[in-house]
């Protein structure tokens, strides 16, 4: 255990930048150069091989270059809890196999429904992530709904409903791809899925909503949950979720809000207010493991009523019989889509217990200050060569390098294309992608409290710096030339809290 740590020590201050550049064509012969069959020597060659594959291509997140993905530094103490919970291998399905650490998960789902406010009978179980936590939800949304339809106990046992064809949901049109994926293992298929158009600042229009469901009355559909959005991947942005709440419950209708990254803001004191109405949902998504700073995974779905939790429950005698249940034994499989479940409680337990919860929401409002000033540089720049496409909401950041006299589409994302590449290439930053209206833009997603204003200028300096070559390049070459840069050493720079893991 000690070479382990030491190993992973060794690399952490060695790394230099954000990733090393490696492409998958350089990487896939080592591996198939090896034959699983025939076992190392030692537990040294074992580590030096995994030091050799793994390590010295390890993406560190932790790095101020690092503004790609949700993906957060995590806390030191969630990472001695991995080291205890590991070890043990406790698996968090029945009382008699996790015993103290059921009452940890519970603790904690108490904890996070009375943040959000969703009453005396709410009730959740930790999960692998948001899409697991939305599938969750949405299949209690879709058998509460078979219960009205078939009048019989609903589908767990006779199946769905002959008119399940109708059934309908609805979410705003940047929503969490999860939730096609959703429709489809619920049966529905991806058409049913109702895309809610946005207003200008990318947030589900409440009149447009009204309008759908109208729709949907008019055409003989059944719209049985909607799914409002709590921080979208792209642009942050949170749905009204008042108006979207108040319109749910005056139609009967399941209202999920997908929290998944803006949840951490039930922690922060200065924006807290920003998820005024999530307290009214019936259901909600959040992953510790992004804005809570906890490592992969560690995520949630909770319930206004306990009871919904009982579409998910199947008593096996030899697991979690009936008679234990109805003697009060808290066995968590009894509300959960896993059978087998890590113990990941551990990990945010033991973060709050030693850091606390106001260190955890102080890093969101660190990261989402930090937004706001990049934001504020780089439209400085607008003149010039960058253009920034909306005002941030959470800590997200869509643009692209688009320097003055070019106008043509396929130009400018051929230029951001290389842009995103290069630096990934001289493992001088790890920016994201996307498309907005058809167009390719950058983004950055900032979720280092770690991170300053003066590392994202390098990083900026970098994006104008390749774009510009590239472009001078392509006016020489008329756009048919894309020139090859050569791997470096330059880095953006890491700075370290106490807090925050290495």
């Amino acid at each position: 255990m000690q070479r382990c740590v030491s190993l992973v020590q060794r690399s952490l201050i060695r790394h230099q930048r954000p990733c090393s550049g490696v492409e998958p064509g350089e990487l896939q012969p080592e591996f198939d150069a090896i034959d699983l069959d025939r076992p190392l020597a030692d537990v040294d060659a074992g580590l030096e091989e995994i030091q050799r594959l793994y390590l010295d291509h390890a993406v560190h997140f932790h790095d101020p270059g690092y503004v790609a993905h949700l993906n957060c530094p995590i806390t030191l103490p969630s990472i001695l809890a991995e080291a205890i919970a590991t070890p043990l291998n406790t698996a968090v399905e029945t009382w008699d196999q996790s015993a103290g650490a059921t009452l940890i998960e519970q603790k904690l789902i108490d904890w996070v429904t009375a943040r959000i406010g969703l009453g005396e009978a709410a009730d959740g179980v930790f999960t692998s992530g948001g899409t697991q936590s939305n599938l969750m939800a949405l299949l209690m949304a879709r058998d509460a709904a078979c219960e009205r339809l078939s009048g019989h106990g609903g589908n767990r046992h006779h199946g769905l409903p002959a008119d399940h064809h109708r059934l309908r949901i609805l979410a705003s049109a940047v929503s969490h791809f999860s939730v096609q994926k959703a429709a489809a293992l619920l049966g529905l298929g991806h058409n049913a899925v109702i895309p809610v158009p946005c207003d200008d600042d990318n947030r589900m229009d409440v009149a447009a909503l009204r309008a759908r469901l109208d729709d949907c009355h008019n055409d003989g559909l059944l719209p049985f949950a909607v799914v409002a959005t709590a921080g979208t991947t792209d642009f942050g942005s949170i749905d009204p979720l008042p108006g979207i709440a108040e319109l749910c419950q005056s139609r009967g209708i399941w209202l999920h809000v997908d929290a998944a990254y803006g949840g951490g803001l039930l922690l922060s004191r200065r924006y807290r207010h920003w998820l005024a109405g999530i307290e009214q949902a019936d259901s909600v998504s959040i992953d510790y493991h992004k804005t809570f700073f906890q490592p992969v995974s560690c995520s949630a779905c909770l319930v206004r009523d306990r009871h919904q939790l009982g579409h998910v429950t199947y008593h096996a005698d030899y697991l979690n019989p009936h008679d234990q249940a109805d003697a009060g034994t808290p066995d968590l499989v009894n509300k959960s889509l896993q059978t087998t479940r890590r113990f990941d409680a551990l990990k945010l337990w033991l973060t709050l217990r030693t850091l606390g919860a106001d260190a955890l929401g102080g890093y969101l409002d660190d990261v989402i200050a930090l937004t706001r000033q990049t934001c504020r540089l780089m439209r400085e720049r607008e003149r010039d060569d960058i253009d920034v496409l909306t005002t941030p909401a959470l800590s997200t950041l869509i643009f692209r390098y688009c320097p003055a006299g070019i106008s043509d589409e396929t130009t400018i994302e051929t230029i951001n294309h290389h842009i995103r590449h290069t630096l990934s290439r001289r493992g001088e930053g790890v920016v994201a992608g996307t498309r907005v209206n058809g167009r390719f833009y950058l983004k950055f997603t900032l979720l280092n409290p770690q991170t300053r204003l003066e590392d994202m200028n390098r990083l900026i300096t970098r994006i104008a710096i390749h774009g510009e070559a590239f472009t001078t390049t392509m006016d020489a070459d008329n756009g048919s030339k894309e020139t090859t840069t050569p791997a470096s050493d330059n880095h953006t720079g890491t700075r370290h809290a106490p807090s925050i893991a290495r």
